[in-house]
């Protein structure tokens, strides 16, 4: 006699199931749909602002050179006292990163690349700026006519100095790069003596990643500068559905350019926010002097949980084929 298979005894088996699939779902939505962190713009307290922060410039030997840099009484109420000085500019490394030497800088020790210091004096020291007053200092580079070829640079360091009866609350004011207790802004100025130079660079790193569990695509390189120039190392980078040509992200007609020192290396991210899911190409084409680096990959995006809900629907769909066969192997026995 055939007795029905009673349906009650797989019934839990498949309520967790689909309550798992619910679960995942859901959260998947809540996922996809959370607004960004936003954050409030950092407003700029009321002090000193030197501009500009970096300057490129080129020198030929035997000539004078003559630059300015401004400094700038931000407040609208209280006097505001700077010095200056010229001193030296050598970059760090970042522990944090192995072999990138652009971790910070140091104004206190000198290298060859600071012979520059000798050659330049600076027409103030200091001074006493009025609410929302602006003083200028200039720079005069005296270049010898037997200056080495190559990278030079040196730096203008700013230090605000409070009154004695205002308030000290803004001795932690600072506006651009942080460099010692003394001097809290600084104005960079880089330059190429004309002459030999040796333009030679290398990439040692490109790379992006195949599978993502975000959204956020980051293209890494590491580039070296081995010759007696500083010079602008170029990276583009564009993304395409894996089945169209449309673009979703591209800098290509202006690409990405940071400044590399003769003599180091500096790592740089590129990124570029994909869409939740799907497949994408992608290009990243880092330039340093004559050398280039290209490289093209397929990329997965796929979030955890989509990847755990995938899992599930494997694990359900095993179970239920493993279901039915017990069933059938039942019926076969009862036959």
């Amino acid at each position: 006699m055939k007795r029905e298979p009673s349906k009650i005894k797989y019934r839990p088996v498949l309520k967790t199931l689909f309550i798992i699939l619910a679960l995942m779902l859901s959260f998947g939505w809540i996922k996809l749909n959370n607004p960004k962190n936003t954050y409030a713009d950092e407003k700029q307290s009321a002090g000193i602002f030197v501009s500009p922060m970096s300057q490129n410039i080129i020198l030929t030997p035997g000539e004078i050179y003559t630059g300015t840099v401004s400094v700038s009484n931000t407040s609208s109420s209280q006097t505001a006292k700077y010095t200056a000085k010229i001193g030296p500019y050598t970059r760090v490394k970042d522990t944090s990163i192995s072999n990138d030497d652009y971790g910070g800088f140091d104004v206190n020790t000198i290298t060859n690349n600071n012979a520059i210091l000798n050659w330049t004096k600076i027409d103030k020291t200091g001074s006493d700026l009025n609410p929302n007053e602006k003083d200028i200092i200039t720079y005069t580079i005296d270049v010898p006519k037997d200056a080495p070829a190559g990278a030079q640079y040196f730096a203008i360091l700013i230090a605000k100095k409070e009154n004695e009866n205002s308030d000290n609350t803004n001795n932690s004011n600072k506006v651009g790069a942080s460099i010692t207790s003394e001097f809290q802004l600084v104005s960079t100025i880089y330059a190429n003596v004309a002459g030999e130079t040796v333009e030679k660079g290398s990439i040692s790193e490109n790379n992006m990643p195949s599978v993502l569990t975000t959204n956020k695509l980051e293209a890494t390189s590491m580039v070296r500068n081995d010759g007696n120039i500083y010079t602008d190392a170029t990276y583009t980078l564009q993304v395409w559905p894996l089945t169209s040509d449309e673009e979703l992200c591209t800098n290509e007609e202006k690409a990405e350019t940071s400044m590399i020192l003769p003599n180091t290396e500096r790592y740089h991210v590129q990124t570029c926010n994909l869409p939740a899911v799907g497949i994408f190409r992608a290009k990243q084409v880092v330039k340093i002097f004559g050398e280039e680096s290209v490289l093209e990959k397929t990329i997965f995006v796929c979030p955890v949980w989509l990847m755990i809900l995938a899992v599930v629907i494997v694990v359900a769909i095993i179970t239920a084929i493993i279901i039915i066969i017990k069933k059938n192997k039942a019926k076969k026995s009862e036959d």
